[in-house]
């Protein structure tokens, strides 16, 4: 009786954390590395380190969906609002968060430009800003 019983709790927790996995998160915050077709050495270089610098600094957050990295191209139809969204002209890395399937905020990381020569001084960056927008309410 008792083995019985043990087995329907399992399968019902089983269920249970199964349907939570499935549940998209209420708040995340992307980061979007925004491109085109057309890309360079430096262009290929700030996905990159973006890239690294989310990758290797916010483990946590990424594995628990907090945190998500996107790297889009906005000359394909689907993405070319973002071009207006984000009064883009030219590669951007744009955090952005969204609650309950709404943005919030976001923030456009323009020193990416002017970092790119340095790359622990781009890292440190976009570490920094990437902390405080998830700390921001």
């Amino acid at each position: 009786m008792y083995k019985k019983l043990f087995l329907v709790f399992c399968i019902f927790g089983f269920i249970e954390i199964s349907f939570a996995a499935d549940k998209p998160a209420a708040e995340k915050v992307y980061a979007y590395y925004f491109h085109g077709y057309m890309r360079c050495s430096t262009c290929f270089k700030l996905e990159q380190y973006s890239k690294e610098a989310i990758e290797s600094n916010f483990k946590p957050e990424l594995a628990s969906g907090k945190l998500e990295f996107r790297a889009v191209n906005i000359e394909e139809k689907v993405n070319a609002h973002f071009v207006n969204d984000y009064q883009l002209y030219t590669k951007a890395l744009v955090l952005s968060l969204v609650k309950d399937g709404k943005e919030i905020k976001s923030k456009n990381l323009n020193k990416i430009w002017e970092l790119v020569g340095n790359k622990n001084k781009f890292i440190g960056y976009i570490k920094e800003e990437v902390a405080n927008f998830l700390k921001e309410p």
